[in-house]
């Protein structure tokens, strides 16, 4: 059976919960309630696991921290013996605006301080990642605040489409391939 590791990047603890820089977070846990599991303790994250039309796929909420998130990312790809195309890291982006999905089979760290570890880590760039736009609407000085702040309103409307878009390419990746998934997801 092919296994798929997908890695949502956040911080763990109460005051990141539905923040900007947690909809890696956001994104993992509808898809685990969707499948009906739950995350366990696992080597540097809580890890949840489930089949889906004859694919293993595990999904993996690094514990240590954004800035660490390489530590996860490559303990998960040697304990589960994941090949390294079968890594979908799911990213907030600021660049992107709010909502928008950007499936990439490799790319920079674009200065995200988790892509950048995960880099290191690995040695290379050459990773699937989904960034999600966060937008960037915030005054000159205050990036992290608005990274680290809660959605507005107005986007808290709109995040369970998005969210469930997510999830769906997601899924995607593991059935049909990235160049597919990329296709039918990058809006």
């Amino acid at each position: 059976m092919v296994k798929y590791l997908i890695v949502g990047l956040g911080n763990i603890g109460p005051e990141y919960d539905n923040t900007r820089h947690n909809i890696g977070f956001m994104i993992l846990d509808a898809l685990a309630q969707q499948q009906s599991v739950n995350f366990d303790i696992g080597k540097h994250a809580l890890v949840a696991e489930f089949k889906h039309k004859g694919k293993h796929f595990y999904l993996a909420k690094p514990t240590t921290y954004m800035n660490l998130s390489g530590k996860a990312v490559v303990a998960a790809l040697k304990e589960y013996h994941i090949f390294i195309e079968n890594l979908l890291v799911v990213v907030d982006d600021l660049a992107l605006p709010f909502g928008k999905i950007r499936i990439k089979p490799k790319g920079s760290s674009a200065g995200h301080n988790g892509l950048k570890h995960i880099e290191e880590m690995l040695g290379h760039q050459n990773y699937a990642r989904m960034r999600l736009g966060i937008g960037n609407n915030y005054p000159k000085g205050k990036q992290i605040e608005y990274v680290l702040g809660k959605f507005s309103l107005q986007e808290q409307e709109q995040l369970p489409a998005i969210i469930e878009r997510a999830t769906r390419a997601i899924l995607s990746f593991g059935l049909v391939g990235l160049e597919k998934t990329m296709t039918d997801f990058n809006n």
